[in-house]
């Protein structure tokens, strides 16, 4: 399974971002797909995830109101809407597929290249 993440940028705060992450292979109902960060110097973290088949979602605290996950099936493609933007939000953004929802990478078994997202104050 490869897992493309795209659409990252340089923004400025209070701007809006869309990521997409297209899985070269069908996702399946039982899958749980998540976004992650990791900004420099610290440890890779938790943004979201959604259940594919449900399309349950979950969000971290620091991003819930602002950041909204969604999942297009026919494209097999997860989406990452970001809005309102912060400096804090700048990492690289990773896409990962698991089998059972967590919000710990060691959950995630494949994993996207990162695309990076800088937020200018």
């Amino acid at each position: 399974v490869q897992l493309q993440a795209s659409g990252g940028g340089l923004v400025q705060a209070g701007d809006s971002l869309r990521l997409s992450c297209a899985a070269s292979t069908r996702t399946y109902s039982s899958h749980v797909m998540g976004w992650f960060r990791q900004a420099p110097g610290k440890e890779r973290e938790f943004v979201a995830a959604i259940r594919w088949g449900s399309g349950m979602t979950y969000y971290a605290d620091s991003v819930k109101g602002r950041f909204t996950i969604s999942r297009d099936s026919a494209e097999n493609t997860m989406y990452l809407q970001m809005n309102s933007l912060k400096p804090e939000d700048t990492a690289v953004y990773y896409c990962a597929r698991a089998i059972r929802y967590g919000t710990t990478p060691k959950n995630y078994d494949y994993w996207g290249q990162g695309t990076l997202v800088t937020v200018s104050s």
